[in-house]
């Protein structure tokens, strides 16, 4: 991996992976609780330590396997939970037996959308720092950059075998890939549902794309040929070492929701044959199952057990039963005592498909791309068997950034996160182990892209203000009270303003103590061997301006 780079930059910018405690680059909040609560943490780490090696005990020696299932657009309460399936008229009942299962995380936190989310997962980093500030639909030749240390890397690094299935969007350029950012096997898009689902005949026919497709929208003055996205790329797999192939897509095929739900149907059937081969080896494992659906577009299927019958909330019943066969095959393998389970949502819903998509708003206001408790509030739900009690509940926040770190301690790999950068995941490993009242987090910084547009500490939560104005005239609210943040509060604002001030500038002076880092650039479609002619031309045409 990029070991050797980590390290090398580590000496350049004066920092040292010998440092003083674990040598992680904390952001300053982190270590304003730090100096608080140091002692007691470092009384506990001793504890949790133990616990660890037992574990590894009970299990010959070898650190827990790690699942990592992430999906589309689900806004906190709709997953998982019986009462909300009456809500909704969408039936969940094999997540609702998963969540029932281990433990379910009340409070998380991710960025607003899809790209970001993935990002901080990946690097335990807030996007932001890595250049992954938004969401990027057709060719950018940009994309997580080679210097990112990813968690599959960390978990090579301590013996672990790596595989990834389904969305990725990390990118459309070589470096950004998968397998070439610590996974032995993946299978993935390279761009996501925009094209895949909404870029198609069927969703113009469904109303829901305007002037994409020719058939629904001419215009005879048009001069620009290009304007509209063509030739780009769908679906690859590839090794690690190797260059990644497009598949089950000839030269002049016209992409489909057809072709689209075929996808879908491809990786839920890869999802499983990993988790049949990668169980079968000796090694550990981490595998990532990060579907498509229920994220789509158009009217595809019969209604089927939903009484809600939105053309998402569709998909949503339909991955259900994709979710309750894939941990079925966790189950019938002989290394299901052993494996972490997560699944979660990487955001909001698609607001602006609601409430058509069937797909609604809940208990906090806001969806995908906003910085409201909406878009970045999402069910999770952990399974750690023997160590996590089944049924077992934390309301105290967590970030998804929080997994990175929180997998490599679980996997004995923290040596190799980098020291040379900001890590903002939390190790929460104590939460997992000993149970709610256990993070070593009660703040989140929420960003919109590049900017930051509110911190939440503790049960209170500040939307910056606008620039040019004081602190004091930033809206303020308490969630338990105001959960969709409608209503500020002045008698909070003038108490926990300078606090808040405070954190802001913590943050903001990491930043400019370890800049951001650029995001990757490359050549659009790098490292494919079978680009097809039209994909070669609309790269052709996107190098003719760069």
């Amino acid at each position: 991996m990029k070991r050797s780079m980590v390290i090398a930059a580590s000496l350049l910018l004066g920092t040292s992976v010998l440092a003083e405690g674990d040598g992680i680059v904390r952001d300053g909040e982190y270590r304003y609780l730090e100096a608080q609560l140091g002692d007691q943490w470092a009384a506990q780490d001793k504890d949790i330590d133990a616990k660890l090696a037992e574990i590894r005990g009970t299990n010959g020696g070898k650190p827990p396997n790690i699942v990592y299932v992430l999906i589309d657009d689900v806004s906190f309460g709709i997953l998982g939970n019986r009462a909300m399936n009456y809500v909704t008229g969408i039936n969940t009942p094999n997540i609702n037996d998963f969540a029932d299962e281990g433990m379910s995380l009340m409070r998380m936190y991710t960025e607003p959308s899809c790209t970001p989310t993935r990002t901080a997962m990946l690097t335990g980093r807030h996007p932001v720092r890595a250049g992954q500030e938004e969401v990027k639909v057709a060719l950018v030749g940009e994309g997580l950059a080679a210097e990112e240390v990813t968690i599959a890397e960390i978990l090579k690094e301590v013996g672990y075998n790596t595989a990834h299935v389904g969305k990725w969007h990390q990118g459309d350029i070589e470096q950004s890939f998968p397998h070439n950012q610590g996974f032995d096997w993946a299978a993935f898009p390279v761009h996501q549902q925009v094209q895949l689902s909404l870029m198609t005949q069927d969703a113009m026919k469904a109303n829901n794309m305007i002037g994409f497709d020719p058939s629904g929208e001419t215009n005879p003055f048009a001069i620009d040929q290009r304007f509209r996205p063509y030739g780009l790329v769908t679906g690859l797999e590839a090794e690690a070492g190797q260059q990644a192939r497009e598949v089950h897509m000839e030269a002049g095929e016209v992409w489909t929701q057809a072709k689209y739900h075929e996808m879908n149907v491809r990786y839920q059937a890869q999802a499983i044959e990993q988790i049949n081969s990668l169980a079968a080896k000796d090694e550990p494992f981490f595998m990532q199952y990060w579907p498509l659906y229920p994220l789509n577009f158009v009217y595809d299927q019969e209604q089927q057990k939903s009484r809600n019958g939105g053309y998402m909330a569709e998909k949503m019943e339909l991955l259900d039963e994709w979710l309750g066969e894939f941990f079925t095959a966790i189950d019938n393998t002989d290394k299901a005592d052993n494996t972490i389970v997560v699944l979660m949502s990487d955001n909001g819903i698609f607001n602006y498909y609601s409430p058509n998509s069937g797909m609604m708003e809940l208990i906090y206001r806001g969806g995908k791309t906003q910085h409201l408790e909406g878009g970045v509030r999402t069910d999770a739900f952990v399974r750690w068997p023997g160590v996590i009690p089944a049924g077992s509940a934390a309301g105290d926040i967590v970030h998804v950034s929080d997994l990175f770190t929180t997998f490599a301690r679980v996997a004995g790999g923290m040596d190799y996160i980098p020291r040379d950068r900001v890590i903002d995941g939390v190790d929460q490993t104590a939460l997992l182990i000993e149970g709610e009242g256990n993070s070593r987090r009660d703040y989140v910084y929420v960003y919109e892209g590049p900017l930051l547009r509110s911190i939440v500490k503790q049960d209170i939560k500040m939307h910056m203000p606008a620039p040019g104005l004081p602190g004091a005239a930033a809206p303020v609210f308490n969630l338990l009270r105001d959960p969709r943040e409608m209503n500020p509060i002045i008698g909070i604002a003038l108490w926990a303003g300078a606090s808040f001030q405070d954190m802001t500038k913590r943050h903001t002076n990491m930043i400019a103590k370890y800049p951001h880092l650029p995001i990757g650039k490359g050549v659009p479609y790098g490292g494919i061997e079978n680009l097809r002619p039209e994909s070669i031309e609309t790269r052709e045409v996107f190098d003719s301006w760069h």
